[in-house]
């Protein structure tokens, strides 16, 4: 029978008081912990060296893995843009894992060094302009060709763990096929209409959507209210590329980063070009909702084995701006799934496949 891994959390201002707090939760530490997974707010980034160094020597598990972020989560709770963390302690044979050297550039990855991997866990700096190419190549080495993950975030300086503090590049675990795992992404909006053809482009700006106007194509599908006034509609409309191949209809979102009515174009968060497909999307409460518990359904189905543990990165512009109220995302998972130990962050930015996404939610659970 298996055991579910061993987490804990705490919020305090003084990282210390909330790292010996986490070690009290943990209790006695498993002598088949060989893994730990360790997610800090961006208030502690200046001592993650020493918090890592912490839980090394007060655990005795070797080899670590996480992020800086603006918030961390676990089961059932949400410590957004407050002091805090969160950490999990896997057991995994040493033989069905191995860390990820840090990934700066493409050439950095050699296929010898990835041979075995089958499937890879991964945090990002989303100062380095070459994250969609790693990400990319990083799902072209590993044999499911799936890479979950996210980018730091901070209100301050962002880093990674993989083993040490890392910075700069794309680092993490790589697991075998032997591990027991289920995937799955949840989109924060909802499509307003029907997909579109890009029928002229420059760059980010769009000219025209199936031969007509890009924003009165726009403004019929935003509303008379929001049309009206398109500075209200900033934050709460965006733009959705459907990836190609997906075939559970998924979507980069993008935001709208401006509109020009005198010659009715339409600026998005993406570099786009004549051919590619676009659809308008809302960002609501209940859309997001209703996606996370449709993937929570898939993926309870998909892992078909009992849940030893989980990793969960979520947007920083989900959690309570996007559910209303504090924790309501985390608690949704855990009435769905059940209490197993469940930890992560609000990523910038969060990777599943081969793709960098916004506004998604991306649950990783191991069996």
């Amino acid at each position: 029978m298996t055991t579910p891994f061993k987490f804990a959390h705490a919020g305090d201002a003084d990282w210390t008081r909330a790292a010996q707090a986490c070690m009290t939760q943990l209790g006695a530490i498993p002598s088949a912990a060989t893994l730990g997974f360790l997610y800090v707010s961006d208030a502690f980034a200046g001592e993650l060296d020493a918090i890592l160094a912490f839980f090394k020597s007060a655990t005795g598990v070797p080899h670590w893995t996480g992020s800086v972020g603006v918030g961390v989560c676990a089961s059932g709770v949400e410590y957004l843009e407050a002091p805090a963390m969160a950490v999990m302690l896997g057991e995994f044979d040493p033989a069905d894992f191995s860390m990820l050297p840090l990934l700066r550039a493409p050439q950095d990855l050699d296929a010898r060094q990835l041979s075995d991997g089958y499937f890879a866990m991964v945090h990002g700096d989303p100062a380095n302009t070459r994250i969609q190419e790693l990400i990319e190549g990083l799902s072209a080495h590993v044999s499911s060709g799936f890479v979950v993950g996210g980018l730091s975030s901070s209100r301050g300086e962002t880093a990674q763990i993989s083993d040490g503090v890392v910075s700069g590049g794309l680092s993490g675990v790589l697991f075998s096929e032997r591990v027991k795992l289920a995937t799955r992404l949840t989109q924060g909006v909802s499509p307003l209409g029907p997909r579109h053809r890009i029928t002229a482009a420059n760059k980010n700006v769009v000219g025209s959507l199936d031969h007509r106007p890009a924003l009165d194509v726009m403004k019929e599908e935003i509303g008379e209210v929001l049309a009206r006034d398109l500075r209200r509609a900033a934050g709460y409309i965006f733009v959705g590329l459907p990836v190609r191949g997906s075939d559970t209809g998924d979507y980069l979102v993008r935001n709208i980063l401006g509109v020009d009515p005198q010659n009715n174009l339409v600026a998005v968060g993406e570099t786009v070009a004549p051919g590619d497909e676009l659809l308008f999307c809302r960002r609501d409460q209940q859309s997001a909702e209703d996606d996370l518990q449709r993937m929570l359904a898939a993926i309870g189905a998909q892992l078909n084995a009992p849940i030893r543990g989980g990793v969960y990165y979520s947007c920083l512009g989900r959690g309570q701006h996007m559910f209303g109220v504090q924790n309501r995302e985390m608690e949704l998972i855990r009435d769905a799934l059940g209490d197993f130990p469940l930890v992560g962050f609000f990523a910038n930015g969060e990777i599943s496949h081969n793709r960098l996404y916004g506004y998604t939610g991306v649950l990783t659970l191991f069996g």
